[in-house]
């Protein structure tokens, strides 16, 4: 792999990392139920998404969608699924739990990578892995904040996060940020009839405009770039930086103090993904060491 791609994927998937973790903080921030969340969310991310393609591609931009074969149809779906997954869990368990569960992702992709794309690991990301998987354990261990529920609802949300990234990695040439433009718009036609869209107020809209451009719009956008230039499981474990920084956002704003399981649990998963970056990029600044 080129190392200047690498570090370019590196850089657009921890801003996608960041961007994500704003979520909880704004669903915090919106008093509206879940759908009406949800349907403008979609809209205003994909009217940012969009923004950003024609921006990029020019007149050309209308070409990707008119080109989308069935692995960008299926990563639309997958994505407007994740989204829906990934709002509802933040309204049945904290935050903290949210975060803290997506960090299995890098294990889950690590597997969907092995059996679709025969994609070995490497051993410190394998090591980072297992890490971030007994921050979790650490998490459920001692923490008794979050519902089941939103737990199980955390944990889909992460296995469709899996499939995106791997179909992102396989399928390189697909227009991906057509397909996210496209899974926004789906996740909104869904939710629309199911909540009160119609009546939020002014503040409330602009509230909603901020959430939609910056963790819909932003986030996808540099995720499903950033994903094209990293391994799966090296995606996942920079995305699961979310972990440490969603709770965060939320503790400072709204005074949701997270327990002693998952502070002691989201360390562990920040110290695990620095680690491994750390080690990834001075593994590739010598030559002849890059891996694949």
């Amino acid at each position: 792999m080129n190392p200047a791609q690498y570090r370019l994927g590196l850089l657009l998937v921890t801003g996608s990392a960041i961007a994500w973790s704003m979520a909880g903080f704004f669903t915090r921030l919106i008093p509206l139920d879940t759908w009406t969340l949800l349907a403008w969310r979609g809209i205003f991310g994909g009217i940012g998404i969009g923004a950003v393609i024609v921006g990029l591609e020019g007149r050309k931009a209308w070409r990707g969608f008119a080109s989308m074969g069935w692995p960008a149809w299926i990563f639309a779906l997958v994505s407007a699924l994740g989204m829906v997954l990934f709002i509802t869990s933040l309204r049945h368990t904290t935050v903290a739990h949210v975060a803290v569960i997506y960090a299995t992702i890098p294990i889950v992709a690590a597997a969907v990578a092995w059996f679709t794309l025969r994609e070995r690991p490497t051993g410190s990301a394998i090591l980072a892995s297992l890490a971030a998987l007994a921050g979790v354990c650490v998490m459920v261990g001692l923490s008794r904040e979050g519902g089941l529920f939103g737990d199980l609802l955390a944990f889909a949300m992460t296995s469709t996060m899996a499939v995106m990234m791997v179909i992102a990695r396989k399928y390189q040439g697909i227009p991906v940020t057509q397909a996210a433009c496209l899974s926004a718009l789906l996740s909104a036609l869904v939710c629309w009839p199911l909540g009160n869209p119609l009546a939020v107020s002014a503040h409330e809209l602009w509230l909603l405009a901020l959430f939609g451009l910056v963790n819909s719009a932003l986030g996808l956008t540099l995720f499903t770039l950033g994903a094209r230039y990293l391994p799966p499981i090296e995606t996942a474990l920079i995305g699961s930086l979310d972990a440490p920084l969603a709770p965060l956002w939320v503790w400072l704003m709204f005074g949701e103090t997270p327990g002693a399981g998952t502070l002691i649990g989201g360390l562990i998963v920040f110290v695990a993904v620095a680690a491994h970056i750390l080690l990834s990029a001075t593994r590739r600044s010598v030559p002849g060491t890059a891996g694949p």
